[in-house]
Parts: C-alpha cells; sequence; structure tokens
C-alpha cells in the first residue's frame, strides 16, 4: 500500500542555503520534525540563543565547542562521531575548532529557519580568529 505523505530525500541534491561566509545549511522539514545538515568552517560561531524546539545535533564529521548557558558546562567538544541533545529553552552557543558537518534535528520544526527570520546567524562572519 502507498501512501503519498511518505517522501524520499537525497541529501546531496538538497539546495543549500549559505547564511554567512562560514556556515551554510540544507534543510529537510516533515510536519513535526525538521532535519538539518549544517556546513560551519573552522572558526564560526553560533552565537548564543535559544528556542523552544528540542535539538539534537549529531557530528558527522569536525568538532563543535558548545558554551551551554544557565550554569552548563564550558567549553563542552562534541567531535565526529558524538551527539549533544538540548532540551527546549536551553541557551547554547557552537564553535567551529575546525572544518565542521553537523546534522541537527529539531522537534518541532524550526520556524525561524524556515522563514528566514534567523537573523543571528546572517549577515557579516560570525567567526572567531584562527
Amino acid at each position: 500500500m502507498s501512501d503519498a505523505r511518505v517522501r524520499h530525500y537525497r541529501v546531496a541534491d538538497q539546495p543549500k542555503e549559505e547564511l554567512n561566509p562560514l556556515i551554510s545549511r540544507s534543510l529537510i522539514t516533515g510536519e513535526r520534525a525538521m532535519l538539518a545538515h549544517v556546513y560551519l568552517k573552522k572558526g564560526a560561531v553560533v552565537p548564543m540563543h535559544s528556542h523552544d524546539n528540542e535539538q539534537i545535533t549529531y557530528v558527522i564529521d569536525g568538532a563543535l565547542e558548545f558554551k551551554i548557558g544557565d550554569g552548563g558546562p564550558e567549553g563542552l567538544v562534541v567531535r565526529s562521531g558524538e551527539v549533544l541533545h538540548l532540551p527546549s529553552n536551553v541557551p547554547h552557543e557552537a564553535v567551529a575548532l575546525e572544518d565542521t558537518i553537523d546534522v541537527d534535528v529539531f522537534t518541532p520544526p524550526r520556524q525561524d529557519w524556515l522563514d528566514g527570520t534567523d537573523s543571528y546567524l546572517r549577515g557579516p562572519a560570525a567567526g572567531k580568529d584562527g
């Protein structure tokens, strides 16, 4: 039996959106979940932010150093093959310690990512020297 709601994607065929010179992404969105491939060049910074969406980050290649707000661990490094779970509304920041590819899963989907109101990621290159 076929279900028209079932969708099949090839990640390599998904359009890549450049947010700034150091960060780009591609999105696959369902009704209640979103998968994002995020490409960060060494030194890229995802500034401190929080959101109602639950987030699971799986680093495929590279390394991200997270700063977790509200008394969370400082300098938590998530490397290739490792996963970080961020509950809803936990402030966090990430710095790419090397060129990195990660997969972020959000539930529900990030409306700000879909409608382009995620200004904390856009604009001039967010980065640190080194």
